[in-house]
């Protein structure tokens, strides 16, 4: 899959969202992609590993209002016995280390970040590793101007995502890492039960608060919702939800620190650093039964 299968992906949920209620024929919302209803068919599943109409159901609020209740009795049991899930298949998906206080404050001199970009089902990312783990994550459009368009163009969104990996480590090292994260990146968005061969070591930069609330974030299993006031809970700070929303902007590796799994407790959605229509994207994707979605990396 390239940037531009999911533009089309995303233009498809921005339609199923904007009229689900007068419930769009497949031909419909196939329009809404520039493609045939067949082609249109088959590209949703491969992406999906589900079909359109099926897929659209876990767009709607009743959905996400579902996603919170039965998330809810789950992850109580979850972080009460101190378990991811309790299938404990999440349980080694990701292994959090914090740089120190004097790491933090000079603001990772002595450290090589070695970054490039990627085609992944929800676009195109920017990655940055560090010889102890994953430092950056941030999903950018082709309509940022990333592989499409005039050459002056085209690296736009990537020129943007790799300030912001500068500004955070303004006094690393930054190398292109000629696509040796192909196989880091196909790992992360396989389907199959890629855990067993260990952890997504990350590397973070923030606030002992900050790092608490990304704690509590990656424990919540894929297929799982919570509200920001059940994040405020987790952490022990039960009154401190806007301080939470305020953690959960400052994520800088998206997907795998999951703040796309924390909706508001009316099921609706808050902002989203990537896009309203990836967070929903992302939540849904997770959310379809039978999912066969094939490993997919690809230097872009």
């Amino acid at each position: 899959m390239n940037a531009r299968d999911f533009q089309r992906i995303e233009a498809s949920i921005h339609f199923i969202e904007a009229h689900y209620r007068d419930e769009p024929s497949l031909r419909d919302i196939a329009a809404s992609a520039d493609l045939s209803p067949f082609h249109f068919e088959r590209l949703f599943k491969r992406w999906a590993g589900t079909t359109p109409k099926r897929f659209a159901q876990c767009l709607r609020v009743e959905h996400a209002k579902n996603l919170l209740e039965h998330s809810k009795s789950l992850l109580d049991v979850s972080w009460d016995t101190g378990l991811s899930s309790p299938s404990r298949l999440h349980d080694l998906f990701c292994s959090i280390e914090a740089v120190t206080p004097g790491e933090f404050k000079n603001g990772g001199k002595g450290v090589t970040i070695r970054h490039g970009i990627y085609a992944t089902p929800f676009g195109n990312c920017l990655i940055g590793t560090t010889e102890r783990g994953i430092c950056h994550f941030a999903f950018f459009d082709a309509a940022d101007g990333t592989d499409e368009g005039p050459p002056g163009r085209r690296r736009k969104g990537h020129a943007r995502e790799l300030r912001a990996l500068q500004e955070r480590w303004p006094n690393a090292k930054l190398e292109a890492d000629g696509g040796a994260s192909s196989a880091l990146i196909a790992r992360l968005f396989d389907s199959s039960d890629s855990r067993r061969e260990g952890p997504f070591h990350l590397l973070v930069k923030g606030t002992n608060f900050q790092i608490q609330v990304w704690r509590a974030l990656i424990s919540i299993p894929p297929g799982c919702a919570v509200s920001y006031t059940d994040v405020a809970k987790r952490v022990g700070r039960h009154g401190a939800v806007r301080a939470v929303a305020g953690a959960i902007a400052a994520n800088s590796i998206g997907y795998l620190i999951p703040c796309h799994r924390v909706l508001r407790s009316t099921g609706a959605l808050s902002g989203y650093r990537w896009g309203s229509e990836r967070k929903l994207a992302l939540l849904a994707w997770e959310s379809a039964p039978a999912r066969e979605t094939r490993p997919i990396a690809t230097p872009a």
